[in-house]
């Protein structure tokens, strides 16, 4: 009656799968077909159904009429993403503008990358560029060099604490641009405690906390095959840093500036402390 109302079932087309019925050979709409596995697989209800924000209509509305119609309750939740971007446009094999992972990973790490996607809300777009994932992989590192410094303070990884503030934050609708801010205030108070082994135990372990429910604890075996290169960045920059220090006893400072300048291309910062040079990223 209105043309934007759906097909539960489509006439058959030449050379596409279709079943016999009592009104001719035809097969599944779109909608039905979703509907149809997740009652097989799923049940009569269940807690999630995620998809992209332009899948509400008529996609999702027409998924809820049919299930409803036939009894069931289907889902409790619908959580509805945005997707990445760049100049503007959403980002799609489609429109020929998408990034292959692998390309992106030859730049940042996986860790990295996970922590730039995951950065925007899920219903909020992401626009891409290489400047912002550079600018969110140098900020990550230094989440990591303060755990880092934790770990040598207290002579272990700190243990995973989960914060109220950070839970009130993901319970909000996943917020995480707010659990995000947590992290970063919990970090400016760890690295202000200097020696203070129960501040950085309570700053790192809940920043420890966050980025494990948030998927990004670079203690999480899972990136543990991208340590053995970050090991060896770091004795790169352990070796400059040495080689910073020879040049400023024999007061050859612009040497050791240029090493300076060198090393803070690549994002690292350099802290002179009276106990030696302390780097960060």
């Amino acid at each position: 009656k209105d043309p934007r109302d759906f097909a539960l079932w489509k006439g058959a087309k030449a050379g596409d799968p279709s079943w016999p019925t009592p009104w001719g050979d035809g097969r599944p709409g779109w909608h039905l077909e979703c509907s149809a596995m997740a009652h097989a697989y799923l049940g009569e209800a269940f807690d999630i159904h995620g998809g992209g924000l332009d899948l509400i209509f008529p996609h999702h509305e027409n998924e809820i009429a049919q299930s409803q119609a036939a009894g069931y309750k289907f889902a409790n939740l619908w959580m509805h993403n945005a997707w990445v971007t760049t100049s503007g446009e959403k980002m799609s094999k489609s429109l020929g503008n998408s990034l292959q992972v692998q390309e992106l990973l030859k730049k940042v790490r996986g860790i990295e990358l996970r922590w730039y996607l995951g950065s925007a809300h899920y219903r909020s777009m992401l626009e891409f560029s290489f400047e912002a994932l550079e600018e969110s992989a140098i900020a990550f590192r230094r989440v990591e060099a303060f755990l880092a410094r934790a770990k040598s303070v207290l002579g272990s990884d700190p243990q995973i604490l989960i914060a109220d503030e950070f839970a009130k934050a993901m319970n909000d609708d996943l917020a995480v641009p707010q659990a995000l801010a947590f992290i970063a205030e919990s970090m400016r108070i760890g690295n202000s405690a200097g020696e203070d082994k129960k501040v950085i135990a309570k700053t790192a372990g809940e920043i420890r906390g966050a980025l494990s429910i948030l998927g990004c604890d670079p203690a999480d075996p899972v990136f543990a095959a991208s340590k053995s290169n970050d090991a060896a960045m770091d004795g790169l920059i352990k070796l400059a840093l040495e080689q910073r220090e020879a040049a400023r006893l024999r007061k050859d400072f612009a040497a050791a500036d240029a090493i300076r300048d060198q090393i803070a291309s690549l994002g690292v910062i350099v802290e002179d402390t009276p106990n030696g040079p302390r780097w960060s990223y």
